[in-house]
């Protein structure tokens, strides 16, 4: 059986995350006996988009014997270049599935019907979706997606540094990413407790109990993610995950979470993100309402919670190192 695992290249270099997701699936996929084909699709300029949708994609895989599956890597963040690059991949392929990164109408484009009408095409005209879990399938589900759904459960991590076996709980916490869009960073204050911050763009003041460590790649990071919890919170608020990106954590699974917990660390997550029930369930961090009271959250941790929520995050930071969660989903979508 000829198995395609298809990505539209934008892999870049640096210390951006953006593509990690998409390689990591491409490294795992490669050990269950996929090929992987990437294409680098320009998509910068109206001309671009006109030119990839009418001469670069006719003339994909034209020299290659049809794929009895090609799994595809969506989306590519054009919806124009997307409907011919879709028709083209379904003509090449006995069973076409989308493993789904992003659903841009829950991110990028809430409450724009004439854009998820276009998307919810994109998804029915597949064999069916890998998604994140059952809060998007459900919202899909309720909006009209009418193809098999299977749920990911939490993105896996390729992650070449060794698992922080230190269990000694002292309180600290960090936060990883865009520091631009992380206002609520200017408005923790912490007595007790430590939050360390890495990433790109950060504030030029921080509050008591905040610090800046720089910024570094991917792969580099988890050197320095030796505190106890990582922090997973989006938006401008503390008392909520505001703004789209926060609203879009009552659907996705954060990347950063996949991060911190195959380093080691046990999350800390806002209770309505979809996240927060899988946290839970496997007992590997703990989801807050707000972050105003961090202070108090982190006092109230005892020694012996910790290292219950510790030993839990080691257990499942190598099934995420494995590629288990991604394996284990195509073959769902593939028995559904």
């Amino acid at each position: 059986m000829k198995k395609v695992i298809f990505t539209v290249a934008d892999y870049g270099n640096g210390n951006n995350a953006g593509p990690k997701a998409k390689r990591d699936v491409d490294h795992y996929l490669l050990q269950s006996d996929f090929e992987i084909i990437h294409q680098q699709l320009n998509n910068k300029s109206k001309l671009d988009k006109i030119k990839t949708a009418y001469w670069v994609i006719p003339h994909l895989f034209n020299n290659i014997e049809k794929f009895d599956e090609l799994f595809f890597q969506y989306p590519t963040y054009s919806s124009y270049v997307m409907k011919r690059l879709v028709k083209k991949m379904r003509s090449k392929s006995k069973k076409l599935f989308f493993i789904v990164h992003d659903v841009e109408s829950l991110r990028l484009f809430q409450n724009d019907q004439t854009y998820w009408e276009g998307e919810r095409s994109l998804f029915n005209a597949t064999d069916g979706l890998i998604v994140h879990n059952h809060e998007m399938k459900r919202w899909l589900q309720e909006n009209g997606v009418t193809v098999p759904m299977v749920e990911l459960g939490i993105f896996d991590y390729n992650n070449p540094q060794k698992i922080n076996q230190n269990s000694e709980y002292d309180r600290t916490v960090c936060f990883a990413g865009n520091l631009a869009k992380s206002k609520f960073l200017n408005k923790v204050s912490l007595q007790t407790g430590k939050l360390e911050i890495f990433g790109s763009y950060p504030s030029k003041h921080y509050l008591k109990g905040v610090s800046y460590h720089g910024q570094m790649s991917p792969d580099e990071l988890p050197k320095k993610l030796t505190q106890n919890f990582g922090l997973v919170w989006d938006g401008d608020q503390l008392d909520t995950c505001s703004g789209k990106f926060g609203n879009y954590m009552r659907y996705n699974n954060p990347h950063k979470a996949s991060l911190y917990l195959s380093t080691g660390q046990p999350v800390i997550i806002w209770k309505k993100a979809a996240l927060a029930e899988f946290v839970i369930k496997n007992k590997v961090g703990i989801a807050v309402d707000s972050l105003e009271n961090l202070d108090e959250i982190l006092d109230k941790i005892t020694a012996e919670q910790y290292q219950l929520m510790k030993n839990n995050t080691i257990k499942l930071a190598s099934s995420l190192r494995s590629g288990q969660f991604i394996k284990q989903a195509v073959k769902n979508i593939e028995n559904y």
